[in-house]
């Protein structure tokens, strides 16, 4: 696939948006947009851990479930639930339903509810690289899908008890959260 494609309102996008509105919407106003605070990083990190092994598209439809069904991600109301809570999440076609998923997200609430406020995004975001290069790939297998900074992240969770934080996830992450800009050249979101 290359890199870049034109959209029906004549601008160029990242080719992964393809020809979907919501994507267009999510890559025009979202993605790649520097995203701070203890919890949206810990939405975000829950929605890219459900994420794994889907597409993104999937996941950016349930959103409105997951929030609704997940106390909007409030680290000290997920890190709360129960095994009630999770037969309940298990029950609900709006979101996936996977039970290690589900148990993740809780006990990552937990990890985020036991910081100190901002500690979360701090420490994320400091494994952003300080300057990134403008992707300049003829096609989109060319932008990595982890790298030395994911990784370190992925390590640096992972010490802390966090699940479902894999390097290719937390590039993922890196990348929608705006830590490293994956914009690519000739993208009229590039900056």
């Amino acid at each position: 696939m290359t890199a870049l494609l034109t959209g029906p309102d004549s601008l160029s996008r990242c080719a992964w948006v393809g020809d979907d509105a919501e994507y267009r919407r999510y890559h025009d106003e979202e993605w790649g947009r520097p995203l701070h605070g203890d919890r949206p990083l810990f939405e975000k990190m829950a929605l890219e851990g459900f994420q794994a092994g889907l597409s993104w598209i999937t996941i950016l439809r349930k959103r409105p479930r997951f929030r609704e069904v997940f106390s909007a991600f409030e680290p000290a109301a997920v890190a709360a639930y129960g095994p009630d809570d999770v037969e309940r999440l298990m029950s609900d076609a709006g979101i996936i339903r996977n039970r290690a998923k589900i148990e993740a997200t809780i006990s990552n609430a937990a990890l985020v509810r036991d910081m100190a406020d901002g500690e979360l995004d701090a420490l994320m975001w400091s494994f952003a690289p300080a300057a990134s290069v403008r992707p300049r790939p003829r096609v989109l297998s060319d932008i990595p899908a982890v790298t030395e900074d994911s990784t370190a992240l992925s390590k640096a969770l992972r010490r802390r008890g966090f699940r479902f934080v894999g390097p290719t996830t937390m590039y993922a992450l890196m990348q929608s959260a705006g830590m490293v800009d994956d914009h690519v050249e000739g993208c009229w979101r590039a900056a």
